[in-house]
């Protein structure tokens, strides 16, 4: 297979590109930023040279979009939304000139589509879709992306949830924190935290890409949330550290100030079902929150 990554460069994009590289896939990386020879050049804004990559090629995976990770002021909000939209829209114009065009395009979106919820559990079938800044980013972004059908094109949105792994995303900041001495709750404690082992979530992408009847918005994500409460005094055992200290949302607000991000991104619960993985018979290898953290 030849597989196209778009914004490949983060921590899943390069997690994919080895997890296809070690299946002898033919992996190009479509970057701002271009330094390996497997990388090629675009601005996610115009149609270019890297059009040519698209022609032949078995997969598209579109994982380009500025990292939420930010403070949600304006310049940051018109960043986020951009960099999402512009990005699906030039790639459905480059697709439309190809005239062998990928069979499959996967195109991020998030778990975060779906409304804040300690009990209503969110699949794809009766999942909550909500009203705010995040969510509506997501609807937008998944809006952009299947606005067009092609003939012969196979489209998957990935509603990811929190990717756990050793290089990169949320796990190495929970262990640091930990490690810190602060690695009580956040807030109240009973928000979910929806989740996926990072080998998990590279099987689960092929899984897609296997299974031809598989199409729409799928859930990526591991098929058991837990708290936020319990997942902290996990790790904390894990990792021998006899106690840590909870962080009111007053002070969490505080101190996202100075870190230059957004309460939401600890205090939303996130409480999501991988419904369409199980059903067509997707084997999670890390099912539970202790095997993924034994792993990691």
């Amino acid at each position: 297979m030849k597989i196209i990554i778009a914004g490949g460069t983060g921590f899943l994009g390069e997690s994919l590109e080895q997890f296809f590289l070690n299946k002898n896939y033919e992996v190009k990386i479509l970057t701002r930023n271009p330094k390996r020879n497997n990388e090629i050049f675009w601005d996610s804004k115009t149609v270019g040279a890297w059009k040519n990559e698209l022609e032949n090629s078995d997969v598209l995976i579109n994982l380009t979009g500025k990292s939420v990770d930010c403070k949600y002021n304006e310049k940051n909000k018109i960043e986020i939304f951009d960099s999402r939209i512009n990005s699906t829209r030039v790639l459905q114009s480059a697709i439309d000139e190809c005239k062998n065009s990928p069979k499959i395009w996967l195109n991020a979106s998030s778990a975060t589509i779906y409304v804040h919820s300690e009990t209503h559990l969110n699949t794809e079938s009766n999942g909550i879709i909500g009203d705010d800044f995040s969510m509506n980013i997501c609807k937008s972004w998944e809006k952009e992306f299947f606005k067009i059908e092609n003939q012969n094109i196979r489209k998957v949105a990935l509603r990811t949830s929190i990717v756990l792994g050793k290089n990169g995303g949320a796990f190495p900041k929970f262990i640091q924190i930990s490690k810190l001495g602060l690695g009580g709750k956040q807030g109240r404690g009973n928000q979910l935290l929806s989740w996926i082992h990072i080998d998990d979530f590279c099987e689960a992408v092929n899984f897609i890409i296997e299974n031809e009847k598989l199409e729409g918005a799928i859930n990526i994500t591991a098929p058991k949330p837990l708290s936020n409460e319990n997942m902290m005094s996990q790790i904390r055992k894990k990792i021998k550290v006899p106690f840590g200290i909870s962080s009111p949302i007053w002070l969490l607000e505080l101190a996202s100030i100075f870190i230059k991000t957004e309460t939401e991104l600890m205090l939303k619960s996130r409480n999501v079902y991988p419904e369409i993985l199980l059903e067509n018979g997707f084997k999670f290898q890390y099912d539970t929150f202790e095997k993924a953290l034994e792993k990691l």
